[in-house]
Formats: structure tokens, sequence, C-alpha cells
């Protein structure tokens, strides 16, 4: 039986998944309640925050949010060079070397990921039978659409890794299977492969649920809060990025429209009050919480990611991490037209006197490692509905107008105007190479690259991969097939 499915047993036989205790400020600091059996687990409110909060540390463990997802999303891409050949560090990742019987990351993603999706398949199943202890529907029904805003994220992060990209076929590959009901034992092993565009039908279900049900906000003033839980925002944020992987680029400005004034300064006016931050560094400096991150993975001293999992440990050397990936020069850095020296993003990019080599310095609060892992930033959401407005509409001002929003905060001596762009595929172009610049180091370069079948392309000694090449994507592991007998391979 696999890791997440033994797991599952023991989360419904004592309600305990390593939850926080019902203070929300335990969201941080997770502690188990062992004490818990299946028929006190939902038993009072206290325990369905409880368990609530447990979903949000499993989606944020080492093998997954917290934060090996994110940086395998960059590192199977061009702008970062491996220094370690470290495996248990991505280094057949970065070299495409992966394979079905990787322990690392193509086995442990999938469990982690899967762990954390029968997490909420129990927690929804629970929460619904028990509605009677908080006698209230509507609060039972944001608790739920929290759970199916995690579902959702987890579906659509194993489709960018393992599975064909909707384009490829307009959604008729082989997805992964869809599990939508909580497992506690052995006996629904077999389940065969959803199709991609199966399993995007499902993320949209489940966000669409979450936007209908979540709070508008968890406070005014609950900063912390507002960055670490869904709120109606954060799911319609996420539909962006969905819609813009599948390329229903009208549904993404659809979507953006709801949390994206009509014109500049661009604020949501609706909700929890997202813009953009002035200096871009405050996104990435304590407290972490600003109207910018939509959604974060929070980590403390008393809740780190594990050894070899912070995003500072891979991309920084010396005292605050390993440094196991350098900045590949010959990447988006070594562009000084669009990436200028008197670009504020700079000052995340720093020389290494002691190898001669360039860092990435987004994530440096080490060496314990609490960067919050960021997920969703509205900046994201911006150079998404630019390039959706320009697909869906053509060439049009407030495509510019939000291509400046991001680029200007950083840059603003470098203003675009509609002059400069010969038609709509320029205009997309440099949206894309804007995009290579603000999400450096966040986990963005390979689903950009999949969602449009480019190749990934080569860095160092490593040549590019071709979207027919089987390297293109991950197998599925060999833990997965080896109890799923209907599960297929990746041809």
């Amino acid at each position: 039986m696999q890791a997440y499915k033994k797991i599952s047993i023991l989360l419904i036989a004592a309600g305990a998944l390593m939850v926080p205790n019902a203070c929300q400020k335990d969201l941080l600091d997770p502690a188990p309640l062992n004490s818990l059996s299946s028929a006190t687990a939902f038993s009072t409110p206290d325990r369905f925050i409880s368990l609530l909060n447990g979903l949000y540390d499993n989606v944020k463990s080492g093998a997954f949010y917290g934060s090996r997802f994110t940086v395998y999303g960059d590192i199977r891409a061009e702008e970062f060079l491996n220094e370690t050949t470290n495996n248990v560090t991505g280094f057949s990742v970065w070299n495409h070397t992966v394979s079905e019987t990787n322990i690392n990351d193509v086995n442990n993603l999938w469990n982690a990921a899967y762990y954390a999706i029968n997490s909420c398949n129990i927690f929804i199943e629970g929460a619904d039978a028990n509605r009677a202890v908080i006698n209230d529907d509507a609060k039972v029904n944001s608790y739920i659409a929290e759970a199916r805003f995690l579902r959702a994220l987890c579906y659509h992060s194993l489709l960018s890794l393992y599975c064909r990209p909707y384009a490829d076929g307009n959604g008729s590959q082989m997805g992964v299977p869809l599990r939508l009901r909580a497992e506690v034992g052995p006996g629904n092993n077999d389940l065969a492969r959803a199709s991609v565009a199966e399993v995007y039908t499902q993320i949209l279900t489940d966000l669409d649920f979450a936007e209908q049900n979540l709070l508008a906000t968890h406070g005014a003033t609950a900063a912390l809060l507002n960055t670490t839980r869904a709120h109606k925002n954060t799911a319609i944020a996420l539909k962006t990025r969905v819609y813009l992987n599948m390329q229903r680029y009208a549904d993404v400005v659809t979507e953006a429209n709801k949390i994206v004034s009509a014109s500049a300064p661009f604020t949501a006016t609706s909700g929890v009050a997202h813009a953009l931050q002035a200096d871009v560094k405050n996104v990435f400096a304590t407290p972490y919480t600003t109207t910018e991150s939509i959604f974060s993975m929070p980590f403390t001293t008393n809740d780190l990611p594990g050894t070899q999992n912070g995003l500072g440990s891979y991309y920084n050397p010396g005292p605050r991490g390993i440094g196991d990936y350098s900045i590949n020069k010959a990447g988006i850095v070594g562009d000084s037209v669009n990436f200028t020296v008197t670009d504020a993003r700079r000052q995340f990019v720093f020389f290494n006197s002691a190898n001669s080599k360039w860092y990435l310095n987004k994530f440096a609060t080490g060496p314990q490692h609490t960067d919050y892992g960021p997920v969703i930033r509205y900046a994201e959401v911006l150079l998404n509905l630019a390039e959706a407005e320009a697909r869906a509409n053509g060439l049009n001002q407030r495509a510019v107008d939000l291509l400046n929003a991001v680029h200007g905060r950083s840059e603003p001596s470098k203003v675009y105007a509609l002059a400069d762009f010969a038609d709509a595929n320029a205009f997309i172009s440099q949206v894309l190479t804007e995009r290579r610049i603000e999400l450096l180091g966040e986990g963005f370069r390979n689903q950009d690259c999949q969602r449009l079948l480019a190749p990934l392309p080569g860095k160092g000694t490593i040549g590019a991969v071709d979207q027919s090449s089987s390297e293109y994507i991950w197998p599925i592991p060999s833990g997965e097939r080896a109890v799923n007998k209907l599960c297929l391979p990746n041809p």
C-alpha cells in the first residue's frame, strides 16, 4: 500500500495527521493531536479548525510546497546551473535524467501531493457529515471550500510535472488518477488515469466552489491569515493561472477582472485589498504578509521546511545555505536590455567572490530558512491578465499598462508605450520575458514553457528538451504503478 494511503488510515483512526491546535498562530507552529479518535475527530469547532490547519501543513511538506515543487519548476529550465551534483537536491531533475524509480523527487513529490489530496478528501467528507457540531452551514462550507482550494492546487501541481500540457490534444492526453473520496483502506488502489481535461474540469469545479463559499477576507487586520489561508480572491487568482495553462485566455480575463481594477494603479476592489508593493523587496522580507502576497507557505524557527528543502538552501551558498544552484548568466540575468542594471530586482542577484558564481538572493533569512514560500502573488495575476488581454483582445492599452505596473515598479525609467510593439505577438513575447524576471526562483518557468509547448531550454552542458521528447514530463512513479494496476505509464 502506498505511503499516502497508510497515512490516511491513521488519520481516520487517530484524527491526527500532524494537525496544529485550534489557535490560529499554530498554522505556523503545528502540534499533533494524537489523542483524537475517529469518533471525536470533528466533535468540537476547535477540532474542525485543527484539522483544517493540518491540511495546509501537509501541502507545505518539504517534498511539495516547502519547497521542492517550487525549485523543480525552475531548475528544469535554463535559469540555474547545478553546483553540487546532489540527486537529493534535484540534480537528476536539472539534467533530465529522472526515472520512475527515482525516490527523492518523482516518487516523494507524488506521494506528498496525494497525501495532501487524501487529507483534503477526508476533511471534506468528515466536515460535511458533522455539520451539526458547527450548526452553521455557511461556516462549514467555507471550511470545505478551503480544503477544495488546496485539493485543486495539488492536482494542478501534479499535472504540471507528470502529464502532457493541456495544449497537446486539448486535454485529451492521460492525466493522473482522480481521487475524490476519502481512502481508509487498500480496496480502491486500482484507479485509471483520468484525462488531462477531466482533471482540469475537477480543478475548476473545486475552485468555483471555493470562490462561492470562501470568506471574502479573514479580517481587515488579519494579514497573516489573509496570506496563509485561502479566501475568495485566492481561488480567483489560482483560476487565472489554471485558465492560462489551458490557453483559455478570455476566461483568464474574466476571472482576473474580478480582482484587478479597470485601470492603474491596479488593485483588488473587493475582498482582500491586493495591490503591488511599491518596492518588490518588501514581498520577500519579514513579515511576508503584504497585500501582494495572495497565498504563501509560512515557516518559523519552530516550523521549518526541513533539511535541504528551504528555498534559501537551494539558491544561497555559504552560511545561508548549500547553494546547490547558481544563476546561469546565459539566462535572463544576462539580458541587460530587458533586465537592466538599474532594475531594482537586480538586488536579488549577487556575486559570490568565494567561487566566482552568481546566486539568487530572494530567499535569504537563513541559516534556518524561515522565508515564506510564495505560491500566488498579485504580480503574477497582473502578468497573467496582461498576456491574456493581448491574446484574447489583441494589443491594447490596458495590456500595456498591466505590463508597466509590474515592470515599472522596479524599473520606472523604462516605461512601455503601445507604439513600442509591432503587434500582439511582440507584446506577448515581452510579457513572457517579464515573467522570467519578476518570477525568477518562484517555480514558473517550467509551466510557462510547457503551456505553450515550447522546448525546455538547454543550460550549460545540458541540451534543450523538445516537447516531443519523453523527458519533457516526468514518468509516473514506480510506487504508484506497483499498487495501482490500472495506472498506465507515460508513453
